[in-house]
């Protein structure tokens, strides 16, 4: 298989998209990872297994329509294996297994047969256990690698902090040609309406020359401010905190006039489709319970 995504926007034409078939008990309050998912093990509506199921199948109908090739995961019985973003990425022709929480070392197995299928010299696993980074926080824009962090003292104590300097610095280190921006995001383990998790979770390339954003994602507004300069204020579309949290900028391009989004966003629907963009609607509700939507359960491998 010959990878190349040179950004998020493109042709897709193979894509990882997670499963949510055997995805485990409701997990218990210390075991989550996210202030969603707490919010709703406490409330006693943690998504169930059937619903999300269902609603990933509306995905990999839509990538049938659209000719992708999708892969899924194999089943771990019992495992929360939805996420296929946190696991891996592609920019160029590398992919690079990310350094993730211990727990879901797992996951990356669940994907060998893929990976298999890819040019050995052509997958990269970081050198050390220090260096950490998720799909969800790294972006490709064409000579541009965006990237989000958190630069707090408190890293080390803060579990949905997930991508340090040091994998800034081992992604630089990949691409020496590119300009690699990193953004220093706004984390909390109290309220998600405040946690950016991911870059994902408050900002995201789409269509030719657009972007979704949320500013207060941002902990350096200057960071909030270098997108405005490179994008233009005139092409971001600017969520407020309750669209943030419903995962308003974690929607999926196939293309630059084909995304998929939750049928939900209305205001941010109705701008794409301002643009001509086509937006194939789904429901997602269910898996955003956890704190990701569509961009996070899946890894684009081919883009034109």
């Amino acid at each position: 298989m010959k990878l190349n995504v040179q950004n998020e926007t493109s042709r897709l034409r193979a894509v990882v998209l997670g499963t949510a078939v055997s995805n485990g008990p409701v997990p218990k309050l210390e075991e989550a990872y996210d202030p969603k998912s707490i919010e709703h093990i406490k409330a006693g509506t943690y998504p169930k297994e059937p619903a999300m199921v269902e609603e990933m199948e509306e995905v990999a109908k839509i990538f049938e329509k659209y000719n992708v090739k999708v892969y899924r995961p194999e089943i771990i019985e019992d495992y929360n294996q939805i996420f296929a973003r946190d696991i891996a990425l592609v920019i160029e022709d590398k992919f690079i297994k990310t350094n993730i929480l211990p727990d879901r070392e797992k996951e990356i197995k669940a994907i060998q047969y893929v990976i298999d299928k890819i040019d050995p010299d052509k997958v990269y696993k970081a050198p050390s256990e220090e260096i950490h980074f998720e799909g969800g926080d790294i972006m490709a824009h064409n000579e541009y690698i965006f990237i989000g962090t958190y630069k707090g003292e408190d890293y080390p104590d803060c579990i949905v902090a997930r991508t340090n300097m040091k994998g800034v610095d081992y992604i630089k280190s990949l691409f020496p040609n590119k300009i690699v921006k990193e953004f220093d995001l706004n984390k909390s383990m109290k309220d998600p309406r405040d946690n950016a998790l991911h870059l994902d979770c408050c900002f995201q390339p789409v269509g030719k020359n657009k972007a979704i954003i949320h500013k207060e994602g941002f902990r350096d507004p200057r960071d909030y401010e270098y997108l405005v300069n490179l994008f233009g204020m005139e092409n971001l579309f600017h969520i407020n905190r309750d669209e943030m949290y419903d995962m308003n900028s974690n929607i999926f391009s196939i293309a630059e006039d084909v995304v998929i989004s939750d049928k939900n966003f209305k205001r941010l629907n109705t701008w794409l489709r301002s643009f001509g963009i086509v937006v194939e609607e789904v429901s997602y509700s269910e898996i955003a319970k956890q704190e990701g939507l569509l961009r996070c359960s899946t890894m684009p491998l081919i883009r034109d």
